[in-house]
């Protein structure tokens, strides 16, 4: 186990005895029970990895801070990250918010041993998800048996209490209805106009209407549309494998009926096909990558943004920054227009 797991991290090189956290001033006592079998740091991070190894959006964003903290801790502050204490902590927030030209050169790979982690300072938002993601790992690391205690658990909390936590990461009804208005002005005049508008136009439809992660529509597949009691659900499997049914509109499975038939496909999903929701580059069978999903919905806002940006700067910036997962928020502002109650508990339970 600790070998893969190790792995899972891409590191320039092997850390000396002194960084590799075999003797951290944090490691948990001999007398803890431990719950895992790692005994130097990147071997115990590489199997909290491992535990999201079926989310490839959570894994790459995890890794990509846990890299972060782990060169950071070796190169900067000299010490492995289970001697991290709540002044170093303190410290990478800062540095976070003005990481030095070095780490964020553009002339640098984005991979490899010599490559870019930084694109820039990152804003607040972005350090408190990159603090709370390490929180999370470090939270693990005690619970393992793994470190003593977590020097993030003094953190100060920022939202006060009472304050209702507000979704601002969405596009409203108006706002979603214009980007449809745009994707449909696109030009359809050559075969390959047509392809790419059909399968944007049924990209945003399904995630809207459904609420999926990237990664669950990537994986949704014609045998996970059931018509039970006279109405379309779809079978999904979610983060930890926890499964659940959706109800689909009438709507949504014409939008689905006609993306089919515009690849040759019957209208209807068949019950024990494996033919993707969503089909590969030019209709192929083989399904899309999770990031592919992401990159098409990405690539579909910007192109509108850029649309938008002629008559309302304020609507193409909003439009800009969207990703599927204000699709997914849309859920909890939007009002579905058929069944109500069924389509929020479903989406509820799966966040």
């Amino acid at each position: 186990m600790t070998e893969p797991a190790a792995s899972l991290l891409a590191l320039p090189q092997a850390l000396p005895p002194t960084l590799s956290g075999c003797a951290g001033t944090n490691r948990a006592s001999a007398s803890v029970a431990r719950q895992i079998a790692a005994n130097d740091d990147v071997a115990a991070i590489g199997l909290w990895l491992a535990e999201y190894h079926d989310s490839p959006h959570t894994f790459r964003s995890y890794r990509k801070e846990a890299e972060r903290l782990l060169l950071w801790a070796t190169q900067v502050r000299g010490k492995p990250v289970s001697s991290l204490t709540r002044e170093d902590v303190i410290a990478y927030e800062a540095f976070l918010a003005q990481p030095p030209a070095a780490w964020c050169d553009a002339g640098l790979a984005r991979r490899g041993e010599h490559r870019r982690l930084f694109a820039g300072p990152l804003a607040d938002r972005s350090r408190r998800q990159a603090l709370g993601i390490l929180a999370g790992l470090f939270n693990y690391l005690v619970r393992a048996g793994y470190l003593a205690g977590s020097p993030f658990v003094l953190q100060r909390r920022r939202a006060r209490r009472g304050t209702r936590r507000t979704i601002e990461r969405y596009l409203d009804r108006a706002l979603w209805e214009e980007v449809l208005r745009v994707v449909d002005g696109w030009p359809q005049d050559t075969a390959r106009e047509r392809q790419r508008y059909e399968r944007v136009r049924w990209v945003l439809r399904f995630l809207y209407e459904t609420a999926l992660r990237a990664a669950e529509a990537a994986a949704a597949n014609e045998s996970d549309f059931q018509l039970l009691r006279g109405r379309w659900w779809l079978h999904t499997v979610g983060k930890g494998g926890v499964e659940g049914t959706i109800p689909l509109g009438d709507g949504l499975m014409e939008d689905f009926a006609r993306y089919r038939r515009f690849h040759g496909l019957p209208a209807v999903p068949s019950g024990d096909g494996n033919i993707p929701a969503i089909l590969g580059i030019a209709g192929r069978s083989s399904p899309l990558t999770p990031t592919a999903v992401y990159q098409i919905v990405k690539d579909t806002f910007r192109r509108v943004a850029e649309t938008l940006q002629r008559q309302d700067e304020v609507k193409a910036t909003r439009v800009r920054r969207a990703s599927t997962h204000w699709l997914r928020h849309r859920g909890l502002n939007h009002k579905p227009p058929k069944f109500p109650s069924l389509q929020l508990q479903s989406i509820e339970q799966r966040i």
